[in-house]
């Protein structure tokens, strides 16, 4: 779920509050629960809208077109003061607040804003700010891939009236300062010894060539002019269309050819070997604040990596099952070389791969009733990746829609290297990155205006893939297993993320290689070739992120377990799958707070 991910990683954003019962103190009058209450929600509210004056782009994804002119400063030293004095603003003005004075509610709202304005204060200490501004962009998460898609049509940003156009034209501008300032950027890293990997540099490197080679007329960017909405007049097009090809040739190609360019020409020959933090400038340290922060808690590279090599373990046990099911006659290893290689489960076009997908979502939605209480009012399309990202992509990802529902929350899938895809693989990846995965979380808190925005809006990775990873496991009891091939497609996702538990942090502590990483992987499940390359790189380019899924899917899982026992015949998975999402994307520890607190009350 790449866009929120991003923002997570690389603008701090707050953590979420929760209803549970707090800790116990005397019982504040109504009229001061009232004041501080409002003046607890007031400080929410101006926090979020100074957050998205200064990141307009978060605005456009939630459908907020007051600051569609621009993209913002995204990787000045500036922006991240701005960001830092932001966060030392908020941090004061709710010490202020007398907490004994708010509600239980209130107190869990005060208590996990206060973490995490905290948390990202501690991402801005000078050692750990140093190491975030050497390092703007890389092959997975780069305004060169996000922006086309924005200025697509087919992105957040709008284009149904002349405004709207023109807002692009200004965006495009902006894209080209941002492309400067994150150039300027890695020249201050490369002067202070702090660079990225050659690997990650030479992705980069091939992925601007890929948008290069098109003509402007050819690029995503050029989706607006090829869709006119009606409603614009003939002479208004022409205009636009010949300021859209003077903006992309002279503007966008030129800031595009720049970054490629200075990472060809200046920045591959000082970028390190080494494909591990371990061997970057204060790396060490940098990765254990980047496992806290994805998987909001304090957990140590060894205590990681022995924990993913325990699932690991577990999960082929369960693909051994499969393979005495189906009858294959060989060993683990060779059944696994048998289903990423046998053209039976291997589609053969892109518009197959769209079908396959639309039945599972089909079947999916006609049993969502039992488990789900309340669905998304968004829709849920699903689309290919465009040609000139999809070789980097992972196999799926989700992008949400708005929170009034006009625009759909969109699940992409990969079409790149048909015969590195499997039709074994539709019914899990949907479930992750469609419904019940992330389409209903993002969309369920989103839609939700009861919540404040950063309730609404914000997250933490452990929660938000640890809820889709925990969406996959729903396909038994909605039987979307019984053909014991989806269910070796199920168990390969399960083993995907367990896998990385081993691999990040066998990159980033121990010395692992890329291609010793991918050799595990392949060893360990039927993934491709081409997804285990991809998964790998991926790990390179941002350590930690991977770590979060199944340290969020254990415990969610674990705490729905919990509840079963506890409460017996009283326990209903509507109303345990309605807690979990009621309240937006929680930091692990406040979730179990908030289930413990919902079963004490239910007994």
């Amino acid at each position: 779920m790449k866009f929120a991910a991003r923002l997570i990683l690389s603008c701090s954003m707050f953590g979420l509050a929760t209803a549970g019962a707090a800790d116990a103190q005397p019982a504040p009058t109504a009229a001061a629960q009232a004041s501080a209450h409002a003046r607890l929600f007031q400080l929410f509210k101006q926090s979020d809208e100074a957050g998205l004056k200064r990141n307009p782009l978060q605005a456009l994804y939630r459908g907020d077109t007051r600051y569609a002119d621009r993209l913002g400063d995204l990787f000045s030293d500036a922006h991240y003061q701005a960001e830092k004095a932001a966060a030392e603003h908020d941090l004061a003005a709710l010490q202020a607040i007398p907490r004994d004075q708010l509600n239980a509610t209130d107190r869990i709202a005060y208590d996990v804003f206060e973490n995490q304005t905290e948390e990202t204060l501690k991402a801005f200490a000078p050692d750990m700010l140093a190491i975030r501004e050497a390092l703007p962009m890389n092959h997975f998460y780069g305004l060169h891939t996000e922006y086309p898609t924005v200025a697509s049509g087919q992105g957040a940003a709008p284009f149904k009236t002349v405004a709207d156009y023109e807002n692009n034209l200004k965006r495009n501008r902006d894209f080209a300062a941002n492309v400067d300032e994150a150039i300027g950027q890695w020249k201050k890293g490369e002067a202070e010894g702090i660079v990225d990997t050659k690997l990650t540099v030479r992705n980069m490197i091939e992925q601007l060539d890929n948008q290069l080679k098109l003509k402007p007329e050819e690029s995503p960017n050029w989706g607006p002019v090829k869709a006119f909405p009606a409603a614009i007049p003939a002479a208004e097009r022409t205009r636009l269309t010949n300021e859209y090809h003077q903006s992309l040739s002279t503007v966008v190609y030129p800031a595009l050819q720049r970054m490629r360019d200075f990472l060809e020409n200046e920045y591959l020959a000082h970028a390190r070997e080494g494909v591990g933090l371990m061997y970057m400038k204060g790396g060490d340290k940098y990765y254990r604040t980047l496992i806290e922060a994805n998987t909001t808690e304090a957990l140590d590279p060894d205590q990681v990596h022995k924990l993913g090599l325990s699932e690991v373990a577990r999960i082929n046990k369960q693909f051994d099952e499969v393979r005495a099911q189906v009858g294959f006659p060989g060993t683990l290893h060779e059944f696994f070389d048998y289903m990423r290689t046998s053209p039976k489960f291997q589609p053969k076009s892109k518009e197959e791969l769209e079908r396959g997908f639309a039945t599972v979502k089909k079947k999916v939605e006609a049993k969502v009733p039992s488990f789900f209480a309340k669905t998304p009012k968004a829709g849920l399309v699903i689309r290919p990746y465009p040609p000139y990202r999809e070789k980097f992509e992972a196999g799926g990802s989700y992008e949400q829609g708005t929170p009034d529902g006009s625009r759909p929350g969109t699940f992409y899938f990969n079409a790149y290297d048909l015969p590195a895809r499997f039709t074994w693989e539709e019914t899990t990846l949907f479930m992750h990155e469609g419904e019940p995965g992330h389409h209903f979380q993002i969309s369920l808190a989103q839609e939700n205006s009861s919540l404040p925005a950063f309730m609404q809006f914000g997250g933490n990775n452990a929660y938000v893939e640890g809820w889709a990873l925990y969406a996959e496991s729903l396909g038994y009891p909605m039987d979307m297993y019984t053909d014991p091939y989806q269910r070796f497609g199920n168990l390969n996702d399960e083993m995907l993320r367990a896998m990385r538990l081993v691999v990040d942090t066998g990159l980033h502590s121990k010395g692992w290689t890329r291609d010793q990483s991918i050799q595990y992987m392949l060893d360990n499940s039927g993934e491709s070739r081409t997804d285990a390359t991809a998964e790998v790189e991926r790990y390179i380019a941002i350590p930690g992120q991977a770590l979060s899924y199944k340290i969020g899917q254990l415990t969610i899982s674990q705490l729905r377990d919990k509840a079963k026992a506890a409460l017996g015949p009283k326990f209903n998975i509507r109303e345990y799958h309605a807690r979990v999402l009621d309240t937006g994307a929680l930091p692990l520890p406040i979730l179990e707070k908030k289930i413990d607190d919902w079963i004490a009350a239910k007994k």
